[in-house]
């Protein structure tokens, strides 16, 4: 499973997502794809997002059972805590 969230982008990126995955609310799109799809989605997300921001999360073998990406300029951050990502808040930077 991959959720793949988008941030002030370019409708014609939220329009080449919808190839391979459901927009299932604007900007907010889920799917079930092989990694290798995965990775190239994520590189045209990277090459067309402009000044917006994208986050990645996916399914993963580790303690939480999924990873996440962050690129551009999202509204939050992910911190690494001893192995486990935990999000920050840009207002709870202290």
């Amino acid at each position: 499973m991959v959720v793949i969230i988008l941030e002030k982008v370019p409708v014609s990126l939220r329009g080449e997502l919808t190839r391979w995955l459901l927009e299932v609310h604007p900007s907010i799109f889920v799917g079930s794809i092989s990694a290798m799809v995965r990775e190239l989605l994520w590189k045209l997300i990277i090459e067309k997002l402009r000044e917006g921001g994208g986050t990645m999360i996916y399914n993963a073998a580790n303690e939480q059972g999924y990873l996440l990406r962050m690129c551009g300029n999202t509204s939050r951050q992910v911190i690494d805590f001893d192995g486990l990502s935990l999000i920050r808040h840009p207002n709870s930077q202290k």
